[in-house]
């Protein structure tokens, strides 16, 4: 219960920052809002990592090229990410966001060599669908806007994937404090290189929103990692979809924002497909810790 909690908490808070950089979008350069979720994070990181002990022994690497290209990626996604916020819907860009595991079950497959049977197929395939449908009235209307915001947060979707199997490929090699650490020091450095592209002087209500979106995601980023300490990954995963209720509430009550039906469509039949995949996930982890306990006893 505790986790499951920690795990609702962390939503609810990078979804609160997501609409603090939406307030920004129509002015502020996605590059700069990257720089201040980032700088602003690291603070708040390090004063967790102090807490717990793990500020020295907890950032020892042995992948440091590792962490850059893990950061590389997240940042790319996050940038896109923050630039979609200006074109779409705060709904609409949380429900695309939520391909991005089942864009990890293709890339696992292709990077890491894990099978991908009937289940994970299917799922795929009920996912993209359910992309299809929210990407479907872009596509079709009038707004090339929407469109390039789409694709914006589509891409946006496919770089986190990449990020997160990368991460996964580091498990059990490299401490989570380091990858939390690496990763808003990688964002914070790579996000400098976009001032020639239009940074520009915040407003002090811009500025606030900035400072309070690096500062609350820091303490999303610490309850996100500090709920997979009290609860299996498997059990987690479906509460991540709250963010999808408190977008669609954000959305209307302070952007006036209102969601569409196919939307709400496309964003069940992802919703759908995520649940699917965490639940062969939880299977498959079921058989493979019985064989492990089959060949302990077979040992002894």
């Amino acid at each position: 219960m505790r986790g499951i909690l920690l795990m609702i908490g962390a939503v609810t808070v990078f979804t609160v920052m997501t609409s603090f950089i939406k307030v920004t979008a129509g002015r502020v350069p996605a590059g700069e809002a990257v720089f201040f979720r980032s700088v602003m994070a690291l603070p708040v990181i390090m004063i967790w990592l102090a807490s717990q002990g793990k500020l020295r022994g907890g950032l020892a690497t042995e992948r440091p090229w590792g962490h850059v290209v893990r950061g590389f990626a997240g940042t790319i996604a996050m940038g896109l990410g923050f630039a979609g916020l200006a074109y779409l819907p705060l709904p609409e860009v949380t429900a695309i966001r939520f391909v991005t595991p089942i864009l990890m079950v293709i890339l696992a497959a292709l990077i890491l060599g894990e099978k991908f049977r009937m289940v994970r197929m299917s799922a795929v395939t009920i996912g993209l669908i359910g992309v299809i449908v929210i990407l479907w009235p872009n596509l079709g209307g009038t707004s090339e806007s929407a469109a390039f915001g789409a694709f914006l947060v589509l891409g946006s979707a496919g770089f986190a994937a990449f990020a997160q199997v990368f991460v996964k490929s580091m498990a059990g090699r490299e401490k989570t404090a380091a990858i939390v650490f690496y990763f808003s020091m990688t964002a914070t450095l790579l996000s400098l290189l976009t001032i020639p592209f239009g940074w520009v002087v915040p407003t002090p209500r811009e500025l606030a929103f900035l400072v309070g979106a690096g500062l609350i995601g820091g303490v999303g980023q610490i309850l996100l990692t500090s709920s997979y300490r009290f609860a299996d990954a498997g059990v987690l995963a479906p509460f991540t979809y709250v963010s999808m209720l408190w977008a669609i509430v954000i959305g209307y009550f302070v952007f006036n924002e209102e969601p569409t039906a196919s939307m709400l469509s496309g964003a069940a039949l992802i919703i759908g497909a995520g649940v699917l995949i965490v639940w062969r996930e939880r299977q498959l982890g079921i058989k493979r810790l019985a064989r492990r306990k089959v060949e302990v006893k077979g040992l002894q």
